[in-house]
């Protein structure tokens, strides 16, 4: 399909004449148009498509179908039976009142086309710019990001099913690209244990005939690979994505010992950054925050806070399971001044500050970030009764580091850290500290016989030190509980949009749907601030409500 780029018109006379009667309060789409304009041109989709071929229907009016689709939670069909009958959603579109709208499976290929060209933030980037043109986005003051888990959209599977579905689905991309050689080398009791889905067999309960099904499992699929890297294998199998996800699943959970064919030892695997969960979803990591378990990936969600106006979702960044929040920071402020929406203040948890973060923060864009430090981890400071590195008196200037007692170390040298981040190695004589009557306080280990300090850079440990103060103050206490407001975000996200479950497989589709799922938060809260609707409280449960006053230190007045 072409597109021939279109300039959007004023909405046709009758449809605003049957509009304005039928709906006297407005809804959502009507008051979007009136106040924001028109948010997507065709335009700004115009790379997306060919310059020749069967005219497209506008994607600009897509663009804003599939923002309103995730407001409402409609299907496909849904939102496509929206646009050719329902009165608003013209007015919003500038159709006119009979125009028959397009199938439904126009979306798919719309959304399709915006994965291929990553332009899924062109669509959040257009409600930010209409946002910014009425005053109702500001930048520059202060903004809070909160990760949650996203699962899947391949069901969780034991590892029984894993690797049955595993073979199962190599056999039959197997039978589509080459039925004939696939049936000469096939196995009789193939067809009785992979024509049909895992979740349909019977596994046994007992824990060995559950072992013996696995290496039966094992035993099948390395035939099955042997059979494709063979000579006599028709050429282009083995290079199928689904052979491809079998022989690295093979890899991660079978081995040889000693030529005897075995399932690997959980500590023989490798980590879960690299390790296939399922394979519908090669990109799927499995991943544990805490007490949550889950296969799938991560989304980071920023908005602004504090201000009069609504708070806007400025960026919606998505990751596979496995990355630490960590790592983020860094990520999420190039993305936000790549787009023109960064804060003065970024307000996080525990999860995202470090050292490193705050300086590279404050250096690279401006940005205070701010969230709670992780807790001292050097035994002695833990301890309580022993030195941690706050006893020592450091000299940057002449590179050596003074003990409680009055030594001096002996060795300053530059190391990296397990995470390949550049560290200071600070180490004391062992003439110093043997004879020294404080020697078990200071160091962890009964064997050891000299203190040594690992220390950030200089930058980055004054920092670590400044931010450890502040953070001991009331006043910084108290103003950290406007990161709070994150969590309704993300609980706004769960109940409309559905923001912890992927509705496809990969990580591009489950970006762009977080894309849209931010645009379309934005939309329900400028609709709600142009509405005077108040933002929402806490609930409370009627058990909760009857809390005695100063049990935990706030009276419950009841429940919303």
């Amino acid at each position: 399909m072409s597109m021939q780029p279109k300039e959007p018109g004023e909405i046709p006379v009758e449809t605003v004449r049957v509009a304005r009667a039928a709906f006297r309060k407005g809804s959502l789409a009507i008051r979007i148009r009136d106040e924001l304009g028109v948010l997507f041109t065709d335009e700004q989709f115009a790379d997306l498509f060919p310059a020749r071929g069967k005219p497209a229907w506008s994607p600009g009016r897509l663009a804003l179908v599939v923002v309103l689709q995730f407001v409402e939670g409609l299907t496909d069909r849904q939102a496509a039976e929206a646009v050719r009958a329902r009165i608003d959603f013209k007015y919003a579109l500038g159709l006119e009142l009979a125009d028959p709208g397009f199938d439904y499976s126009v979306l798919s290929e719309f959304r399709d086309r915006l994965i291929e060209a990553d332009a899924g933030r062109q669509v959040l980037d257009g409600i930010l710019v209409a946002a910014r043109e009425k005053n109702l986005l500001v930048t520059g003051g202060k903004a809070r990001t909160d990760s949650t888990h996203v699962l899947s959209a391949a069901r969780e599977l034991c590892w029984l099913e894993m690797v049955a579905e595993t073979l199962r689905s190599a056999l039959n991309a197997l039978a589509q690209a080459a039925p004939g050689w696939l049936t000469a080398i096939a196995e009789p009791d193939w067809f009785k244990h992979y024509a049909t889905r895992a979740e349909d067999s019977r596994f046994p309960k007992a824990q060995t005939k559950r072992d013996e099904v696995g290496l039966r499992i094992g035993r099948d699929g390395m035939r099955l690979l042997a059979a494709v890297t063979s000579s006599e294998a028709p050429p282009g199998l083995r290079e199928m994505e689904q052979v491809e996800i079998l022989r690295q699943i093979w890899v991660h959970h079978f081995h040889l010992v000693e030529g005897e064919f075995r399932r690997r030892d959980p500590k023989d695997r490798p980590p879960g950054a690299t390790r296939l969960v399922t394979p519908y979803d090669p990109q799927a990591r499995g991943s544990v925050k805490r007490d949550t378990v889950w296969d799938g990936y991560k989304v980071h969600l920023t908005e602004t806070c504090g201000t009069d106006g609504p708070n806007l979702i400025t960026n919606m960044a998505t990751t596979v399971a496995t990355v630490p929040d960590s790592v983020m920071s860094e990520t999420i402020h190039a993305d936000l001044a790549e787009h023109g929406c960064l804060p003065g203040e970024h307000w996080v948890d525990t999860g995202y500050p470090t050292a490193a973060q705050i300086v590279t923060a404050r250096r690279e864009h401006g940005i205070e970030l701010h969230g709670p430090l992780q807790s001292v981890t050097v035994a002695q400071a833990k301890n309580g009764g022993g030195y941690g590195q706050d006893a020592f008196t450091i000299d940057w200037d002449q590179q050596h580091v003074t003990c409680p007692n009055g030594a001096t170390s002996t060795l300053w040298s530059l190391r990296s850290s397990q995470q390949q981040l550049p560290v200071i190695r600070v180490m004391f004589g062992q003439a110093d500290c043997r004879p020294c009557p404080a020697l078990r306080d200071c160091v962890s280990s009964p064997a050891a016989k000299r203190r040594q300090l690992t220390l950030r850079q200089h930058d980055e440990h004054q920092a670590l030190q400044q931010t450890r103060a502040l953070q001991q103050t009331d006043g910084w206490k108290d103003r950290y509980k406007i990161r709070a407001g994150v969590e309704g975000s993300i609980s706004q996200g769960v109940g409309r949009c559905g923001l912890r479950r992927s509705r496809y497989q990969g990580l591009a589709k489950t970006r762009l749907q977080h894309q849209l799922t931010g645009a379309a938060i934005n939309l329900a809260r400028i609709d709600a601030h142009l509405t005077d609707t108040p933002r929402a409280r806490t609930r409370t449960s009627h058990f909760a409500a009857l809390r005695p006053v100063g049990s935990d230190g706030a009276k419950h007045l009841g429940p919303n």
